[in-house]
């Protein structure tokens, strides 16, 4: 007997609304030998079981009569957010025989699907042949766990150049473990590789995202485009072109292509959460907050659920002096930490939310004090993007409500000196403060001092004194600690480190600046993105360590 040929220790979720259909699945299930196996009538209870048990197959119903969801909203949503695991095989069973179904349930599992009516030798094949994948693949997801990236994207390219089993879905991680690497054109270049061999959506995508990673925002849009139309109903491909128009400072386009993707798929939770953090960042809180609202209601039990959402929601609430709202977010939040007291991002957004509470209630005296503490911490490594939007809203907050805080313009100074990095992290930070003018133009000013310096620098590099602007830039990073002065200081090391005076020690000293910026400050995302649109979720949460980052920084 095969490997993937045992059955007898394995475990199985069934997920179909029809009791006859489910009754068959689970007792082909049953007579292939499969030793418990668990039962689901919705994809709500199906999401339940994933998030709290690990299964080796997921046999799923595309369509459901009586939901708005559908096996393929679930299988979205659950990639999306890590939970399903490289060893659960996951099996689409549909009746629609149309090319473009079935091939986005395969592309989207990478495990395989099935046609109605099927028999139970069809049924079995599938499993096997996709528990054979995964062992066939063993040796890369081990080096992933092992975290030898390198050599996992070695092994995936070998796969793929010499059309080996199963060369596609290896191609497709070591795409996914290039751009980890940031090696962007490399990861480009895979991508046209496997397009030129077998035209497949999800590596025209890959195009599009190692063009948007490797700063070419305006090459992926008109990628983009071109998929788009070719597709309409391609959601991933709405999710990264959303996130181009962002960095690109097109925040209306951005904001009306992240609401399209939102509404091609209504059930997705991660979707939805991103079209309502948009809509909040762009000023138009009556809608933000029913939005926020809808959102909270459908996946505050979820694990999918991102817990700033509820911090935004609360914020909505203060606007429209809404107390029971308001109590009702904090008391959600206490919930939260219980379940989790060990979660530090948790704890910190809370802590925003009970000072907004304050604030609704005029206790004045305790505002200043808790608002002090936490702006004792915005030059810590802990201290990320997110916190700074939530801290600059808060001071918005006070200063429309007549709570003086003295070091209001010092805070805000010091957090747009720390973050304003480009165009569309500034407008991003500003639109947090939009409600009070004098604060958000504040935080535009500061990112003109930050490209003074950027320019001061560089002008000591065209000079010919490449010494004096990498000790500029490290002199100004150091007081602010902004990722864009760090990077260009590197940046410079890497590749004219030659006419540099103590470059190794300046190096150092470049990645020492780098860990007390915090490894989460580089990139800015809307909420807590647990994999990027189009990607594969490799099982793995380590970062890379400071001496680990590679050369390829953003460009001066």
């Amino acid at each position: 007997m095969l490997p993937g040929d045992d059955f007898s220790n394995c475990t199985a979720l069934v997920v179909d609304g029809n009791p006859n259909s489910r009754s068959i699945l689970v007792a082909q299930m049953r007579d292939l030998g499969v030793r418990q196996v668990t039962q689901s009538t919705r994809t709500v209870d199906a999401r339940r079981h994933l998030e709290s048990q690990r299964f080796d197959f997921v046999v799923c119903e595309m369509h459901f009569a009586d939901e708005s969801t559908s096996g393929q909203d679930l299988l979205d949503d659950l990639r999306r957010n890590q939970l399903l695991p490289f060893h659960t095989v996951f099996l689409m069973i549909t009746g629609e025989a149309t090319y473009t179904k079935v091939a986005e349930a395969a592309e989207s599992a990478l495990d395989g699907y099935l046609l109605k009516p099927h028999k139970a030798t069809h049924l079995a094949e599938r499993l096997r042949v996709a528990r054979i994948r995964k062992l066939s693949l063993q040796e890369i997801f081990d080096a992933i766990d092992a975290q030898e990236f390198e050599r996992a994207a070695s092994l995936c390219m070998e796969r793929f150049e010499s059309k080996g089993l199963f060369w596609l879905y290896a191609a497709r991680v070591g795409a996914e473990l290039l751009l980890r690497l940031e090696r962007y054109d490399d990861a480009q270049a895979l991508y046209q590789a496997v397009v030129a061999a077998k035209t497949l959506p999800w590596a025209k995508l890959g195009i599009a995202r190692s063009q948007l990673e490797a700063g070419r925002f305006t090459q992926a849009t008109s990628t983009l485009e071109k998929l788009i139309d070719e597709d309409a109903d391609f959601a991933d491909a709405y999710d990264v072109m959303g996130r181009a128009q962002f960095e690109l400072g097109q925040f209306d386009k951005s904001l009306v292509t992240y609401k399209m993707a939102a509404t091609l798929t209504p059930a997705s939770i991660t979707r939805l959460q991103t079209a309502a953090l948009m809509t909040f960042y762009a000023g138009d809180f009556a809608e933000a907050g029913r939005l926020l609202d809808r959102t909270v209601r459908m996946g505050l039990e979820s694990k999918m659920f991102d817990v700033q959402t509820l911090v935004l929601f609360a914020f909505t609430r203060l606007e429209l002096e809404d107390r029971r709202g308001l109590q009702r977010c904090l008391d959600d939040f206490a919930r939260l930490v219980e379940r989790n007291p060990d979660n530090h991002r948790t704890q910190r957004l809370a802590a925003f939310v009970e000072l907004l509470n304050l604030l609704q209630h005029h206790e004045v005296a305790a505002v200043l004090e808790s608002t002090k503490l936490l702006s004792g911490e915005i030059m810590s490594p802990e201290f990320d993007f997110e916190s700074a939007a939530n801290m600059l809203a808060l001071l918005t907050q006070m200063r429309l409500r007549s709570v003086h805080f003295i070091e209001a313009d010092t805070v805000i100074e010091t957090i747009a000196l720390r973050f304003c990095s480009n165009r569309a992290v500034t407008e991003l930070l500003a639109a947090s403060a939009s409600a009070y003018v004098p604060y958000a133009e504040r935080v535009r000013a500061a990112q003109t001092t930050v490209l003074e310096y950027a320019e001061g620098a560089m002008a000591h590099h065209m000079a010919g004194d490449t010494t004096a602007a990498v000790n500029a830039l490290l002199a100004h990073a150091k007081d602010t600690l902004n990722v864009r002065l760090i990077d260009n200081a590197y940046q410079l090391l890497v590749r004219q480190g030659d006419k540099v005076v103590d470059a190794n020690a300046l190096k150092a000293g470049a990645l020492k600046l780098r860990a007390l910026a915090g490894a989460g400050n580089r990139k800015v995302s809307l909420g807590n993105q647990k994999r990027q649109a189009g990607g594969v979720m490799l099982r793995t949460t380590t970062r890379l360590q400071p001496d680990q980052i590679p050369s390829s920084f953003a460009p001066l």
